[in-house]
């Protein structure tokens, strides 16, 4: 399988990036490099190979929640751009209308 231009155009559309000509030809050249890497990939025989469930063999390793660190409110408050001296203010980004 090999990409082209118009594909390229319609991936960037879909990832909303903004590609030039130049910058077109460098991803299609990296991407075709990417399918046919995959393609070598698919030609391996896996009839044997376990599939990768984890990435090690540790089961529920657990350390102690310690509190390193604390900040007092008000500590907290002092590089709010807006607060009340208790809370801090940001403005409305739902609307329960």
């Amino acid at each position: 399988m090999n990409l082209d231009n118009e594909t390229i155009v319609r991936i960037a559309h879909l990832a909303r990036l903004e590609v030039n000509e130049s910058e077109k030809e460098s991803l299609l050249k990296d991407m075709n490099n990417i399918l046919h890497f995959m393609e070598k990939l698919n030609e391996l025989d896996t009839t044997d190979v376990e599939p990768l469930i984890y990435l090690t063999d540790e089961i529920n390793v657990l350390r102690e929640d310690v509190v390193k660190q604390e900040i007092t409110a008000e500590a907290a408050l002092l590089n709010a751009p807006l607060h009340d001296g208790t809370y801090f203010k940001v403005s409305k980004v739902i609307d329960k209308g």
